[in-house]
C-alpha cells in the first residue's frame, strides 16, 4: 500500500522548509509568488491532501456551517416546500464558497444540548437557525459563547441578533385587502402557530386591515400543516356559515381549507374565496388555482448563508412579498347569474 504523502515530502520536493510549505497550504499570503507556485506544484505532483483536523488547529476554522431546524424530522421532510427552499438557498451559497453544510434538527429531547455542544466545541464556523418557536434560547446562548449566529425570521425577543425575515405583516395586509376589493364581507383567517413570528405577524396584518374596514375578525388557529387547515376550515364554517372568504397563513393550510370546502359543497370562489401564503408549487395546480402571497424562500436561504459566512456584514433584513392572483379569488358573479362551481360538486 502506497504511503500517504506528508507535508515534509511536499516541502522537500519544493525545496522549502516545512513551515513555509505549511503557510502555503493554509492559504497564507506572506509567501513569495514563486515559492507558492513551487509548493502548489509539489502538492499536485505528490497528490498531497491536507489533514483537516490539523489545518483547523492552525486556521481556527472548520469550513463548515450548521443549519439548525428546531423541528422534528417528520416536519422538515414533510410536503412543505418552504423548508426545502431555505435548504436549497443555503446549500447553493455554501457550496459556492467551497464550505460544508451540516443539517441539524432539535425536535427531539436533548436536541438543543446536542447542537449547543457541537457548535460551542468548535465543529462549525457559524450557525443558521430556521423555523424558531417562542423565545428560543439557542440563538442568544450560542451568540454569547462566541459562535456567529444568523436567524431565519425575526426573533420574538428584540435584540441585536442578525436575521433575514419576510414581510409577513405587509403580505397578510395585501391578501386581506385583495379580498375586500373582491367584495368579500365576512373574511376569516386560519392563522399559523402563535409561538412563531410568522404566525403572529400574519395574524396582525389580517386584524389591522379588518379593523380599518370596520369588520370583525373571525379566527381559527392552525399549525402550518394541510390537515390543520382542513380542520380549521370546518371549525370556521360551523361557527359562522356565512363566511365568504378565508385568508390562510400558508398554502398548505389553504389547500386543506379547499378540501373541506369541496367536502361541504361550498363553491370556490363563488361561495368562499381563498388566499394562501408562500406560493408553493402546488398552489398553481390546486382546483381552482390558489391566489397566494409569494415569498422568496430560496433567496432567504442564500442571504442567510452569506451573512453567516461574513459575520462582519450581518444585519437585519426583511424581504418583500408579492400578491399572486389566481382563480380562488375570482370576482363574485352578478346575483342574477347562477354561478358554476369551480371547486364544488
Amino acid at each position: 500500500m502506497r504511503a500517504r504523502p506528508t507535508l515534509e515530502k511536499v516541502a522537500a520536493r519544493a525545496g522549502v522548509s516545512r513551515a513555509t510549505a505549511s503557510r502555503v497550504v493554509n492559504g497564507s499570503t506572506r509567501v513569495a509568488p514563486e515559492i507558492r507556485e513551487a509548493v502548489n506544484r509539489a502538492v499536485e505532483e505528490l497528490g498531497y491532501v491536507p489533514n483537516q483536523a490539523a489545518r483547523s488547529l492552525v486556521t481556527q476554522r472548520t469550513d463548515s456551517v450548521a443549519l439548525v431546524f428546531p423541528e422534528p424530522a417528520t416536519r422538515v421532510f414533510s410536503d412543505d416546500p418552504t423548508f426545502a427552499g431555505i435548504i436549497r438557498g443555503v446549500s447553493m451559497e455554501i457550496e459556492q464558497a467551497d464550505k460544508q453544510l451540516v443539517l441539524m434538527l432539535t425536535g427531539t429531547p436533548g436536541g438543543y444540548q446536542r447542537v449547543e455542544r457541537y457548535a460551542t466545541n468548535g465543529h462549525v464556523d457559524g450557525v443558521i437557525i430556521a423555523s424558531m418557536h417562542g423565545t428560543d434560547p439557542l440563538p442568544g446562548l450560542l451568540s454569547r459563547r462566541g459562535v456567529p449566529v444568523v436567524c431565519s425570521g425575526r426573533p420574538v425577543l428584540p435584540g441585536d441578533l442578525p436575521y433575514v425575515d419576510m414581510d409577513n405583516l405587509g403580505g397578510a395586509e395585501r391578501a386581506v385587502r385583495h379580498l375586500l376589493e373582491r367584495g368579500r364581507r365576512r373574511i376569516a383567517t386560519i392563522s399559523g402557530p402563535l409561538d412563531m413570528i410568522a404566525g403572529q405577524d400574519r395574524l396582525t396584518g389580517y386584524r389591522e386591515v379588518l379593523r380599518d374596514s370596520d369588520r370583525r375578525s373571525i379566527i381559527a388557529v392552525g399549525d402550518f400543516t394541510r390537515e390543520s387547515g382542513a380542520v380549521a376550515m370546518r371549525q370556521l364554517l360551523a361557527d359562522d356559515p356565512e363566511i365568504d372568504a378565508v385568508f390562510a397563513a400558508n398554502d398548505l393550510m389553504a389547500l386543506g381549507a379547499l378540501r373541506t370546502l369541496r367536502d361541504q359543497r361550498r363553491r370556490v370562489p363563488d361561495d368562499v374565496a381563498v388566499v394562501g401564503f408562500d406560493d408553493i408549487p402546488a398552489a398553481s395546480y390546486a382546483e381552482p388555482p390558489l391566489t397566494t402571497i409569494r415569498q422568496p424562500t430560496v433567496e432567504m436561504g442564500r442571504l442567510l448563508a452569506r451573512m453567516v459566512l461574513n459575520p462582519e456584514e450581518t444585519g437585519q433584513i426583511v424581504l418583500p412579498t408579492e400578491l399572486v392572483v389566481r382563480g380562488s379569488t375570482a370576482s363574485r358573479p352578478p346575483a342574477s347569474v347562477t354561478p358554476r362551481g369551480c371547486g364544488g360538486r
